[in-house]
């Protein structure tokens, strides 16, 4: 057997989706092994996400990660040196003790997630096998359903409009390769008809269209058109899936839409939200209230989570213990999965087992701030989340996931299992 102890630990600074400084860290083992991976960033986050580490300064609008690259091939190093690639929660658990902080600001989370994962590359690498099949091990995996980003909004799109992601899912269709061309239709689709009204304005940092539209309202019913002209049908075929980002516009059970200058409370918000759900193909909300509405997630749950999945991901940051917390008290149906939101491979597991023992749906997930790392797209398959979310159907960090999910599917053969609508997380 290849001998999987770590020898070295190298820090790069390398570039994001969105032209920013990021932390790709390499790890080789005593064997030979070599793994490889890149922390991404987020442009919406949550308050108890873990921390990346900035240099501040003039550099790159202070976003330069010089720091954290020196702790990667410094501190971290010599913290992991010599210890088991293949136990991979040693390996993350010396690191966190190392940092010494809840949020892992001190060495950065970008340095540590970036470590994490390139850990476990390594230990995949080592055993001979693709990071998803090292993962599952001989337990049956699906391959799971996208939810795919048609237009972008909120902090994506300098808030054009207020909800961050209009999203697509294909419940209804057989197999990953098959969502994706149903998608790649409605994405042309709604391009075409967006030049045509002349609400285009550009790409948005996921890659999808960034509108004009004079309302909410007017994107949803865009989409909707859009799954038409492409010829599908709403919701059995294809369904509208929504990341409103409450977090970005509310706090306090205050909430300030932006286009059209309205003030809502909680209950009003919750309205607002389950007006779309009653009016239009919606099967997934993802943080309908900010992060600090508890009780407005488990009122809009209470009242809606039979009918719509509801994903916590600035309330839940990728937190066993909240996600525990969310199901105990029915705020929540499903669980958004974020690497370097945990900060550690461990974290991440953690919270995923946390939302399947509650029966939450599970869906792993991207950054807006993104590169050509696949890590995700094994994760989803490899421990069977059932769901992924990368952004849109452009621009080559998100094409490298969904191109990498269909090698997974193909390399499955006849043993691919597609999750399709039984992935999707409803209360009961």
């Amino acid at each position: 057997m290849s001998d999987t102890r770590i020898e070295s630990v190298r820090g790069r600074r390398v570039w994001d989706s969105r032209g920013r400084p990021t932390v790709e860290a390499e790890v080789r083992l005593a064997g030979g092994a070599l793994g490889r991976a890149i922390a991404p960033a987020g442009a919406s986050t949550g308050s108890g996400e873990a921390v990346d580490r900035r240099d501040g300064g003039a550099a790159f609008g202070g976003l330069d990660v010089t720091g954290a690259v020196a702790a990667v091939s410094g501190e971290i190093a010599a913290a992991i040196r010599w210890l088991d690639a293949a136990d991979q929660q040693t390996v993350d658990e010396r690191m966190i003790v190392v940092d010494g902080t809840a949020n892992k600001a001190r060495l950065g989370g970008n340095a540590i997630v970036a470590t994490s994962m390139a850990v476990l590359h390594a230990a995949a690498a080592a055993a001979g096998q693709p990071l998803w099949r090292h993962l599952a091990g001989d337990r049956p995996v699906r391959v799971p359903l996208p939810e795919i980003q048609i237009f972008g909004g909120g902090a994506h799109a300098a808030r054009r409009v207020d909800v961050q992601d209009f999203m697509v899912m294909c419940p209804g269709a057989g197999s990953f390769g098959e969502a994706l061309d149903w998608t790649a239709e409605i994405y042309r689709a709604a391009g075409l008809a967006m030049k045509q009204a002349g609400t285009l304005q550009g790409v948005a940092d996921e890659g999808g269209f960034w509108p004009a539209f004079a309302s909410n309202e007017a994107a949803l019913e865009a989409l909707v058109a859009a799954i038409a002209d492409a010829g599908f049908r709403a919701p059995d075929e294809v369904a509208i899936s929504l990341d409103i980002a409450a977090s970005e516009f509310g706090r306090g059970g205050a909430y300030r839409l932006a286009l059209d200058d309205r003030a809502l409370d909680t209950a009003g918000m919750i309205d607002l939200v389950g007006g779309w759900i009653e009016a239009y193909p919606i099967l997934s909300v993802e943080d309908p209230v900010a992060e600090d509405d508890a009780a407005g997630f488990a009122a809009f749950t209470a009242r809606y989570g039979g009918r719509c999945q509801v994903i916590g991901d600035d309330f839940l940051v990728t937190n066993a213990a909240r996600v525990a917390d969310a199901a105990a008290a029915g705020a929540a149906t499903a669980v958004l999965l974020k690497p370097n939101q945990a900060g550690t491979v461990t974290e991440t597991k953690a919270a995923l087992d946390a939302g399947k023992a509650a029966g939450f749906g599970t869906i792993v997930s991207a950054r807006s701030g993104e590169t050509e790392d696949v890590t995700i797209a094994h994760l989803a398959v490899g421990w069977d989340a059932g769901q992924f979310k990368v952004g849109s159907f452009s621009r080559s960090e998100r094409m490298a996931k969904w191109n990498e999910m269909l090698r997974i599917e193909e390399a499955l053969g006849s043993a691919a299992s597609f999750a399709g609508r039984a992935a999707l997380g409803f209360r009961p």
